[in-house]
């Protein structure tokens, strides 16, 4: 699994909503990455600090914009997703 793959299908990793086997992809890589695990790492700790708060459903369009948001913001930091 590449970090492009990784982030595509974060939340659904995050949430458990994956198939095992890709769980399982997702941990070996989160072994050898430490940009993917400090994203993991740091969307677990959001998700504790909010547990049992109210949940809100974000409009898909602002769910689409963040998640461009967030990709530039990694291009930025990290340079270009490539595949492994």
């Amino acid at each position: 699994m590449d970090c492009e793959k990784m982030l595509l299908m974060l939340n659904e990793y995050v949430d458990g909503d994956i198939n095992p086997e890709v769980c399982e992809q997702f941990r070996h890589h989160l072994q050898d990455c430490n940009p993917c695990r400090i994203v993991v790492d740091n969307i677990r700790n959001c998700i504790l600090i909010y547990k049992g708060t109210e949940v809100y459903e974000l409009p898909v369009d602002f769910r689409r914009k963040l998640r461009d948001s967030i990709r530039r913001h990694w291009v930025a930091c990290h340079g270009e997703i490539t595949p492994e």
